[in-house]
């Protein structure tokens, strides 16, 4: 950590509480910036004509009402049975069937509570998980979620409305610990695949630890019937570490030290972070997953807007 309390002003508390934990009266108030964000993660099947996956439930259609045929009406659309009680030609009108499952899986585990600027990385997620909560709940949309730890997953079924946000809001900033021993993304991505219903919009926030080809195959299991969005979550200092001096990293249990001018020891640090960025990618781009890569140091809301 490198946020500490101690030796701070009272004038400075709440903002470095700010940085390293999330309220749910700040997750709450993003209801109003969500409004003006869209769901809308671009999926290709195909490079041929018609390749679009419809985010819409069978046709995309469901029955609205009848009335009679007018000239340029689809034919294919005629309601026979009405037409032969009336002796008149109706034909059926449909509504598009917006109501989707939006589904927000969220990483919490130790790795996630650190920032060098900006916020904790769980920081950051956890109000990109509430801006795509709020606006699921704008566009009318059923939410639900995952929120794992290292010790710990929890699900929540999608629902509609502001009751299903705000149930989702408190499990974000009062986890649950289930006592599980080293949980993994394989374990997780299992899990996921089993709950979340095909057709659903599944937004995956991470710093995406520990991914490997068995917590991948879990993945592309889901994008194929599914639209996955990745969001990997990183902070400066671990794409990149200064090129001089000693610098002593600690959980408060445990200390490193890194010397930057050991060249070598800095090349490889570097290539590191780099392979796991690239894998991440490589793994949106073979699956048609969308990805998006944010760091502590940026705004939220304006990710959420950056073309995809």
């Amino acid at each position: 950590m490198l946020f500490s309390k101690k030796n701070v002003q009272p004038s400075q508390a709440l903002a470095v509480n700010e940085r390293i934990s999330v309220s749910l009266k700040t997750l709450i108030n993003l209801a109003g910036p969500a409004a003006n964000l869209s769901l809308q993660p671009v999926s290709i099947r195909s490079r041929q004509n018609g390749g679009y996956v419809s985010r819409f439930k069978g046709r995309g259609m469901e029955f609205d009402e009848t009335r009679l045929y007018q000239p340029g009406d689809d034919i294919r659309s005629i309601d026979w049975r009405v037409t032969a009680r009336t002796g008149k030609t109706h034909t059926k009108l449909f509504r598009e069937e917006r109501e989707r499952p939006v589904f927000i899986c969220l990483d919490d585990r130790t790795a996630m509570h650190f920032a060098t600027r900006g916020v904790f990385k769980s920081v950051l997620a956890a109000k990109l998980a509430g801006l795509l909560a709020w606006t699921a709940q704008h566009h009318g949309d059923r939410m639900g979620g995952q929120i794992f730890s290292d010790d710990g997953c929890r699900e929540l079924k999608p629902q509609n409305g502001r009751h299903a946000v705000l149930r989702f809001l408190n499990a974000l900033i009062q986890p649950e610990a289930l006592g599980v021993e080293s949980i993994t993304l394989e374990h997780v991505w299992s899990r996921l695949s089993q709950h979340v219903r095909p057709g659903s919009l599944v937004y995956i926030i991470s710093d995406f630890r520990g991914v490997n080809a068995n917590a991948e195959s879990h993945l592309a299991k889901l994008a194929q019937h599914c639209d996955v969005v990745l969001i990997f979550i990183y902070d400066p200092l671990e794409s990149s570490l200064p090129t001089s001096g000693r610098y002593r990293f600690t959980d408060e249990q445990r200390d490193v030290i890194f010397d930057a001018n050991d060249q070598q020891q800095l090349i490889n640090y570097q290539k590191h972070f780099a392979q796991r960025l690239q894998q991440v990618q490589q793994i949106a781009q073979k699956k048609a997953m969308t990805f998006v890569q944010c760091s502590t140091t940026d705004d939220p809301i304006q990710a959420l807007r950056r073309p995809r």
